[in-house]
């Protein structure tokens, strides 16, 4: 469906985004966000498909801003992994919390806090598989060329991960201010990443 700037839509998506912040996606009803708005069901269903649709529209630009940096770290460091070249610390997740998630709190807030009951509710697990996924490809191509990589298993880089990832986003998950969140990112940048360097061979 193209994107709708009408301001009927405008209304729509402002109201239902209020419903789910304040309800969380379980409890908010569509009838709630109608009277909200002031369209009527008929009107509603002509934007969306489901609630489930008008969730995921307004989550789904976090989503893929966070996967658009992500895709974006990861090719930089296997470029220079794949080509020879000397690695060298470029970037983090750090980086993508003062970037992309710290900045827009609130939308990441109504992803993580109030998905439960969507394809959203495990964002945060399925983001540490994903990560310990592409990591354990990339520690066997370190060590072939002549990193010092720490000798970890699966679980244990899981529990890193998940450790890690829990320490970035908990700001998210609490609800707090900007300024709280930046002063925790340091301390969570200040503690993991030299850990991350050494495990890596850096």
């Amino acid at each position: 469906m193209p994107k709708d700037k009408t301001a009927n839509h405008i209304r729509l998506m402002a109201a239902a985004r209020q419903e789910f912040l304040e309800l969380g996606y379980e409890k908010a009803s569509m009838r709630s966000i109608g009277a909200r708005c002031g369209l009527t069901a008929a009107a509603i269903y002509r934007h969306c498909r489901d609630k489930e649709d008008l969730f995921d529209r307004l989550v789904r630009p976090c989503v893929e801003r966070m996967e658009a940096w992500m895709e974006a770290h990861v090719a930089r460091y296997m470029d220079d992994i794949q080509v020879g070249h000397r690695l060298v610390w470029r970037d983090s997740e750090v980086d993508m919390m003062r970037e992309i998630v710290y900045p827009d709190m609130e939308d990441y807030y109504l992803l993580l806090a109030r998905s439960a009951g969507t394809k959203y509710e495990n964002f945060l697990h399925d983001l540490t598989e994903k990560h310990q996924e592409g990591l354990m490809k990339c520690l066997p191509l370190l060590r072939e060329q002549g990193f010092k990589v720490w000798d970890i298993t699966p679980d244990e880089l899981h529990l890193l991960i998940t450790a890690y990832t829990t320490a970035l986003f908990e700001p998210v998950m609490h609800n707090y201010s900007q300024e709280e969140a930046m002063r925790c990112l340091k301390t969570v940048e200040v503690f993991f990443l030299p850990g991350w360097k050494k495990l890596l061979g850096l």
